[in-house]
């Protein structure tokens, strides 16, 4: 029974209308008027209730009881109802995991879309939000143009920053990790991701990581994975190794402890240079990779043709050997340089430099070899007092150490021509060392003396003895063959890419699958007795100092010999948790395996990935450890295929203004914000911020939570606002004014749904344009129109963007035809513009998109529906529409045929009825007729 008692949460407005009808209605029709509208009611909190329910009677109350008055009530209810982004999304997630709605069926052709996992850090930030919402428009799409999608997720969960944060709080990395997963899986399912979260990983399960030692000891076996000794950045205080980020300008530790140096240790490292041609040569068949990173891995890996040559240093039996591919050049050589790590800087410094050159070592080892090289950084150097001889010339040219010169690319020592070398100009500038000029332009004209510059182009040599007269190529290959036939150089191939060493002296990794025996010496642990665990470890004890924590630990370094069984001690060094990433895509295929990495049929099927997206500053470490670690897999026989990823998709930055003051800092923007334009002032010094756009941080304090963003508008708006913001390659200004347009947007689109009465959901849809005109055909051409748009910018272009721009121009369509206000329009037409519309939004608004699929009468889900294909005949243009005026003012708009000539369209415009009357007892004294827009009458 209908009544305001608590067991029947229905409105005031809905009882007085059922109080109305009570003297008329049975009992059976009252419980069923309750069955339909009870879903109804909870909608009547935004709106007027007594209106509402006034509306209805005063438009029903002479109408004999039946189911047209309660689809009426029905209606009437949901015209009033506003878009309640929140029951919505959380009513769609729910039937979407009741479901599994986005796990893969086995038919169709297969699409791997991935994108890089997260590290758990326990909430998602703006730049995931749009990785992941990129990833899902893609995933969306396929699986509605029929393909068997694979689109999983896992968690990049070892590695420093975990134990650093265990470190600081006390609390186990293995506790506080899986409770970050499970509260990052659950922002990532308030965003609506497709995810198939039954093929869900984590790298710090001994599941996960048994196949990183796996495959250490398989490529141990190929020898592509060996001991060395390597020169890393030494902390005394936490008596470990640093990463360079670790390592402040003034050789202090992120911890503050100060002296941080460098010492060689002995370190695993794989032979990943055994792979540098092919890595350099498969850089060509990557045709759909964005060209920026093809060239930072092209130049990263860095072929060089060129020469080594020696420099027998003066007064010793030592030789400086450097690298050249300029060896045109060294006769005008004027100075040799050595990295600051170079073996020889110890040996060859005078007591007179000694100290100079000690201190300047120190100081350069601690900034970062990119910082160091960078292009505008400062050149800066110190003399050793030693000097060498040019074996060309028999100059005697003295040696620097520089900054610009790092230890692992060529010999880790340079010649150098000022005149010929733009940096090396620079620093003789500033140290006063002779420039002279060896190379003049081909034409035949002469270098300006001075130099203002160094000329870098090859030209003509001059003043170098018998090879004077030389094209700069020419003299290349003679000089490389003078130096080989005289014992000092030969020609000679030089890679910048560099051995992986993946050594950590580290918990919180892969532990190392070696044990060393005094007898047998470094020995792999056999594959029965795998995975090697990481053990549990007392987070007092876990401070991050007193070298690899392992080593702390009798219970795990203490074991035997596999092969004599006497005692021996386990490595305590952890793998780089770049070995998780770089197989990772291949884990997804079949994670429960539980003997071997992954299944090698589902491979067949699944490989290459044919979407990847994340983030450019990847490009020459997970990228081009993703793929060697591709060519490996395919070498040990697991794979078929030479390269990961077909498609690279690498996201522009989210960037938000940022309010700093040169002395005390970064500001929170919020406060900033909340105060008049001329206060937003330092407050510690009172001067003013400067305000400037950048990436969105925590230590810049202009970070946006996605979480408040979904509470305040949605998880559809947050989406919506990503996309459309800009296209996914390039850099997103936060704009707070946006997010609000976007949820106007979809609030748009929820009234020209809700408008649409019952009639709608059964209606039979048009198969064609037969029959259809005026107001009818127009919204079906614009229809059309707009899928053929959006499937085009959404499956060729991928400017997500713009396929949402042609959707509100769709939905300005719709309003101006009143969709929004319960139009007449035919319901077959309305019914199709209504599921039409819910598939092109279901890649980017999902709930939405649900929700408007199931009002229009939709079977199942949207999100599990046939991509629609546009109808030819829908987006031929045989009509337009034209406006008609008289005397400037709109009073008809016609459509009328596309090829209707000038007086054709005058007898069209003044048959109107509109126009006619407006026309009546007028002279016409001018027609003004502008072709395909308007006609206008000047009357009087």
């Amino acid at each position: 029974m209908l009544s305001e008692s608590p067991d029947v949460p229905l409105g005031r407005g809905v009882a007085r209308i059922c109080a109305q009808f009570r003297n008329v209605l049975c009992e059976a029709y009252l419980a069923y008027v309750e069955q339909q509208i009870r879903p109804h009611t909870k909608h009547f909190r935004s709106c007027d209730e007594e209106i509402t329910a006034q509306m209805v009677i005063r438009g029903r109350s002479d109408r004999l009881p039946g189911r047209t008055s309660v689809c009426y009530l029905r209606r009437m209810t949901n015209q009033h109802r506003s878009y309640d982004p929140q029951d919505i999304e959380k009513r769609w997630q729910a039937k979407w995991r009741e479901s599994k709605a986005f796990a893969g069926d086995g038919s169709g052709e297969p699409f791997y879309i991935l994108e890089m996992f997260p590290y758990p850090s326990g909430n998602l930030h703006m730049g995931h939000v749009r990785n992941y919402t990129i990833g899902d428009v893609f995933a969306r799409f396929h699986k509605m143009q029929g393909r068997d999608v694979l689109h999983p997720m896992g968690w990049d969960s070892l590695g420093l920053p975990a134990e650093n944060q265990a470190i600081k709080e006390k609390i186990a990395p293995q506790i506080r990790t899986p409770k970050n997963i499970k509260q990052m899986k659950e922002q990532m399912e308030r965003l609506g991701l497709a995810y198939d979260w039954s093929r869900e990983i984590a790298t710090y399960r001994p599941d996960y990581y048994r196949w990183n030692q796996w495959f250490f000891v398989k490529l141990l076996e190929k020898d592509l994975v060996y001991r060395r000794q390597n020169t890393v950045n030494w902390c005394p205080g936490c008596n470990t190794v640093l990463a360079n980020e670790q390592v402040l300008d003034d050789a202090t530790c992120w911890r503050g402890h100060k002296g941080v140096t460098t010492r060689s240790i002995p370190e695993w490292a794989f032979r990943i240079t055994s792979y540098a041609e092919e890595l350099l040569a498969d850089l060509d068949k990557l045709s759909a990779w964005p060209e920026r990173i093809v060239s930072q891995q092209r130049h990263w890996i860095g072929k060089s043709f060129g020469a080594r040559v020696e420099f027998p240093l003066q007064g010793s039996d030592k030789k400086v050997e450097v690298f050249t591919t300029r060896v045109d050049t060294i006769f005008g050589c004027t100075y040799v340089v050595l990295a600051p790590e170079h073996p020889l800087t110890d040996l060859i410094a005078t007591d007179e430099q000694r100290g100079a050159v000690e201190a300047f070592v120190e100081k350069t080892r601690a900034i970062d070899a990119i910082e160091r090289t960078a292009e505008g950084a400062p050149k800066e150097g110190v003399f050793t007092g030693a000097t060498a001889k040019n074996p060309y010339t028999g100059e005697v040219v003295p040696v620097w150490i520089a900054n610009f010169v790092l230890a692992d690319y060529g010999t880790g020592a340079v010649m150098s021509v000022p005149a010929h070398d733009q940096r090396d100009f620079e620093f003789a500038s500033k140290f006063d060392i002779p420039i002279k000029p060896v190379i003049h332009p081909s034409d035949g004209t002469d270098l300006p003396s001075p130099q203002c510059e160094a000329f870098t182009d090859d030209g003509v040599l001059r003043d170098s003895g018998e090879f004077s007269g030389l094209t700069s190529a020419d003299a290349r290959e003679k000089m490389s063959a003078f130096a080989s036939t005289n014992g000092f150089g030969e020609a000679t191939v030089n890679w910048h890419l560099r051995d992986w060493g993946f050594s950590r002296q580290r918990y919180w990794g892969t532990p190392i699958p070696i044990i060393y025996c005094d007898d047998h010496g470094a020995v792999p642990v056999p594959e029965e007795d795998l995975p090697v665990v990481l053990p549990d470890f007392d987070t007092i004890e876990l401070t991050g100092e007193g070298g690899a924590p392992l080593g702390k630990l009798p219970s795990f370094y203490q074991t035997k010999c596999p092969t004599c069984g006497k005692t021996a001690r386990r490595e305590v060094d952890t793998m780089d948790t770049f070995v998780d990433s770089a197989w990772y895509f291949a884990r997804f295929l079949s994670p429960e395996l539980d003997t071997a990495p992954f299944d090698q049929e589902a491979a067949k099927r699944w490989l290459p990935v044919d979407v990847y997206v994340g983030g450019p500053e990847h490009a020459v470490m997970h990228l081009l450890y993703f793929r060697f670690w591709t060519k490996a897999m395919r070498d040990l026989g697991l794979l078929s295929i030479d390269e990961p990823v077909t498609r690279l998709i690498t996201q522009g930055m989210v960037n938000a203004a940022a309010f700093s003051c040169p002395s005390h800092g970064y500001f929170p923007v919020s406060e900033m914000l909340a105060k008049p334009e001329g206060e937003r002032n330092c407050p510690k010094c009172n001067e003013p911020l400067g305000v400037a756009i950048e990436k969105m941080s925590k230590s810049k304090y202009n970070g946006v939570d996605p979480m408040s963003l979904i509470e305040r508008y949605g998880a559809d708006t947050t989406r919506l606002y990503v996309l459309f913001a800009a296209p996914p390659e390039k850099d997103l200004e936060w704009n707070p004014d946006s997010v609000e347009g976007l949820s106007r947007f979809a609030s748009r689109i929820f009234r020209v749904a809700q408008a649409q009465g019952d009639e709608v959901r059964t209606a039979e849809l048009p198969k064609s344009m037969a029959g259809l005109k005026g107001a009818d055909a127009e919204i079906r051409r614009a229809l059309h129109r707009t899928l053929a748009k959006v499937t085009h910018e959404v499956g060729v272009r991928n400017h997500f963007n713009t396929a949402i721009a042609a959707m509100m121009e769709l939905i300005n369509t719709f309003y101006e035809r009143k969709l929004h206000e319960g139009s007449a329009l035919n319901p077959g037409v309305r019914r199709e513009a209504l599921l039409t519309l819910a598939q092109m939004l279901a890649p980017f608004a999902p709930h939405l998109a649900e929700e408007i699929w199931s009002l229009g009468g939709g079977e199942g889900l949207v999100a599990q529906s046939r991509w629609p294909e546009p109808d030819p005949e829908a987006l031929e243009r045989r009509t337009l529409n034209l406006v008609v005026q008289i005397n400037g003012k709109l009073r008809a708009q016609l459509e009328v045929p596309v090829d209707a000539d000038e007086d054709a369209i005058d007898a069209i415009a003044q048959a109107d009825e509109n126009v006619a009357k407006f026309l009546e007892g007028k002279i016409i004294r001018k027609r003004v007729f502008v072709p395909g827009r308007l006609v206008n009458y000047v009357v009087g």
